[in-house]
């Protein structure tokens, strides 16, 4: 087993000071908390600005002292070994803790450990700057290749590049380092008490659902002694992400701009352990522009030599046309409010203060600023939640089809090139957080996720490694496009991104041997290209209709026994006597002797009759004289809001449940990913033995006895 850690984002909402046991309101308390987070702003920016250096960065890099012994992993124990906190002291008359000077300590150690991974592609591409950074030849991109760490992508090297031409143009120079190229980092407002002992910092759980946070907080915004510190008590409400039994960690406070108090809480569980070999199931997946992952599932079957990968041909596609197209359509209303504030910025800078509309363009440049802000969280939410419903969604299809492994094209060598706007909608794409959770996920699972090479996916075809023609579409072969895979010579015709999947299975269960695990990410990747074809298999039918009906019968509810029974009925209906067949046996008042009564005259009157003897008029019968009127107006559904009432009573047991502000029903899109406009493929449980016997490949499948899963273990 191996331990699962996670972070949740919790809100503390009212505090209790514990000596004197006063309540303390959120206002006060997330005054009390900015209190800290701006004396930690502070004192870790002035820290991180006394060592923004090459000299500094270099020891960091090192990871030795001046004696040549190897600094802690811990940052705050790393920085006091190099005597570097002596440098920055605390504001005249301001008392700092010890334990909050750790938590300092600790946050500009990990700054500038973060720095050293810009730092070295800087480098690298200045070691290598090519003769036009606008267009690197082979050799260029193979000579940065080799001074660059693995896993660096493309899309880092060439905003690196980037940056370094902009900075050659304003200076007429190369930068010395990254230490010239950019200033020191900037420092977020928060508090991170992982560094802090008891002294200052407390955690423990009361309950499934809650953890009782004791922190020593600021009374005022300058304490000047120990007695302005009070130990605050918060009762934090833990997420659903939490499970009863993870291990809870200590948190960071951050204030947040919406008046918020952000309690980032790490939590550990325990996780099946994942291997790196010998996988037999596993299943391939493509990024696409519009269709965010299309998959296919594939078994190696055979020994040795002889082994190849099989698959069943059915795709798994997560289309996310109708998100992307939104994604996209913010992306470009966020650019034009940031053109329209550098505008107004421009026009103030250019007119001055004394002019008297100086003020006027500043104010309209603060307002875009704003909305700017808020298109920016709009954009940055979507993307998340649609990164974790497709990672959600591909972990899911895992499980159900029995795969133990999801293999994925590396993202390092992938980036999007011309001037097309799908490219653009490309590299927008959150495949990078995609990736993160779909590995999170599979971790909980039992799966893992590697990658593999990505060059070559979709040039050759899987069923003979023929060079593939792209069409439009399949009936128009003899046009040049993107979307359809032609093969002139075995006749394959399908989906670019289906046909590449094939091709992603088949490199990852070839070359498993080679999986490398990174020691400090613990992501795995396949770096060597194995190219095979891959046959195309049919799935069991018997077994397959067997293990479905068998799922219908337990998953639908019991019939009762016996005859239908009504409790309030003690005999069964009398039937109806059938009228003779004679001429007219049956008459009415008022009916002429012989005439014959229709069949379909209705039982119940349909228009008011008039009594003889008093006049009135009576109601049809059927009808309530005691239920309302028909309110004229326009009728729920179809965008009008429907009336708030209980769900329950609207729809008998066993229908789908309605939306809850419409009467449109609830689409399986919507239950399935949380969004209504969004395709995706059904995830059904079927039988991951698909094609020949592992070492009998002469004998059909179908001609064996049909798989028990009861008695079959091997995979």
């Amino acid at each position: 087993m191996a331990r699962l850690m996670a972070t949740a984002t919790c809100t503390a909402f009212r505090g209790t000071l514990e000596g004197s046991g006063e309540r303390v309101g959120q206002r006060v308390l997330l005054e009390r908390v900015c209190f800290l987070a701006r004396l930690s702003r502070s004192l870790t920016g002035a820290l991180v600005a006394a060592r923004w250096d090459e000299e500094s960065l270099d020891v960091l890099a090192a990871g030795v002292d001046e004696r040549g012994e190897t600094l802690p992993s811990k940052g705050w124990m790393a920085m006091r070994r190099l005597n570097w906190p002596r440098t920055v002291t605390a504001p005249a008359g301001v008392y700092v803790p010890d334990r909050v000077r750790r938590g300092v300590e600790e946050y500009a150690a990990r700054t500038l450990r973060l720095a050293l991974h810009r730092r070295t592609i800087v480098t690298a591409v200045l070691a290598t700057w090519p003769a036009d950074p606008r267009r690197r030849t082979e050799g260029e991109w193979a000579a940065l290749r080799a001074v660059l760490p693995a896993g660096v992508s493309g899309a880092e090297i060439r905003n690196r590049t980037r940056q370094i031409r902009a900075y050659l143009s304003a200076h007429g120079k190369l930068p010395a380092g990254l230490c010239v190229l950019e200033g020191p980092p900037q420092v977020a407002p928060l508090v991170v008490l992982a560094a802090m002992d008891r002294q200052q910092v407390t955690l423990a759980r009361v309950d499934a659902v809650t953890a009782r946070l004791r922190v020593k907080l600021p009374l005022r915004a300058a304490p000047a002694s120990g007695r302005d510190w009070a130990w605050h008590v918060i009762d934090i409400h833990l997420p659903a992400a939490v499970a009863p039994g993870a291990v809870l960690h200590t948190p960071t406070l951050r204030p947040t701009p919406a008046g918020r108090i952000a309690v980032d809480l790490p939590h550990s569980r325990p996780a099946p352990a994942t291997k790196a070999t010998g996988h037999r199931v596993g299943l391939g997946f493509d990024w696409g522009v519009n269709t965010l992952l299309t998959g296919v599932l594939g078994r190696l079957t055979g020994r040795g030599p002889a082994q190849r990968v099989v698959t069943d041909g059915r795709p798994l596609v997560f289309d996310a046309t109708t998100v992307s197209a939104s994604l996209h359509r913010l992306r470009g209303h966020r650019e034009h409010l940031a053109a329209k504030r550098d505008h107004y910025r421009a026009l103030a800078d250019g007119l001055g203060s004394p002019h008297p509309a100086w003020g006027e363009h500043l104010d309209r440049a603060r307002v875009l600023e704003t909305e700017h802000g808020r298109v920016c969280a709009r954009i940055r939410h979507l993307n998340q939640a649609l990164a974790r419903a497709a990672a959600r969604w591909a972990v899911d299809q895992a499980v159900a089809l029995g795969a133990s492994v999801i293999y994925l094209e590396d993202l390092a060598t992938l980036e999007a090139r011309g001037h097309r706007r799908g490219n653009a909608r490309l590299s927008g794409q959150v495949r990078g957080t995609v990736a993160e959770a779909m590995r999170h996920l599979g971790a909980r699972a039992g799966i893992v996720v590697v990658t593999v090479p990505a060059r070559g996916t979709s040039k050759l075809c899987p069923g003979c490694l023929n060079t593939l023609t792209h069409h439009p579409a399949p009936d128009r072969l003899s046009e040049r496009g993107w979307k359809w895979a032609h093969c002139a010579r075995c006749g394959l015709s399908m989906d670019r991104d289906h046909a590449a999947a094939r091709r992603i299975v088949s490199r990852g269960l070839l070359a498993q041997a080679h999986t490398v695990t990174d020691r400090t990410t613990h992501t795995r990747t396949i770096r060597t290209t194995i190219d095979a074809t891959v046959a195309l298999v049919r799935r069991p039918k018997k077994t397959t209709r067997r293990l479905r009906r068998q799922r219908r019968a337990e998953t639908a509810p019991p019939r009762p026994r016996g005859p239908k029974t009504n409790p309030g009925k003690q005999r069964p209906t009398p039937s109806r006597p059938a009228a003779p067949r004679g001429r007219g046996t049956r008459r009415t008042a008022g009916q002429a002797p012989g005439h014959k009564t229709s069949r379909r005259m209705p039982d119940v009157r349909t228009v008011p009759a008039t009594t003889p003897t008093t006049g009135a008029v009576q109601r049809p019968a059927g009808h309530d004289t005691q239920a309302p009127a028909a309110v004229s107006g326009p009728v729920p559904g179809h965008g009008v809001p429907a009336p708030h009432r209980p769900e329950e009573h609207l729809l008998p047991a066993g229908r789908m449940r309605l939306s809850n502000r419409t009467c449109r029903r609830r689409t399986r899109a919507a239950e399935r990913t949380g969004f209504h406009h969004l395709h995706a493929t059904q995830v059904h449980p079927l039988t991951p033995r698909i094609g020949p016997h592992t070492g009998d490949r002469t004998r059909p499948r179908r001609a064996r006895k049909a798989w028990k899963p009861q008695a079959h273990t091997e995979f």
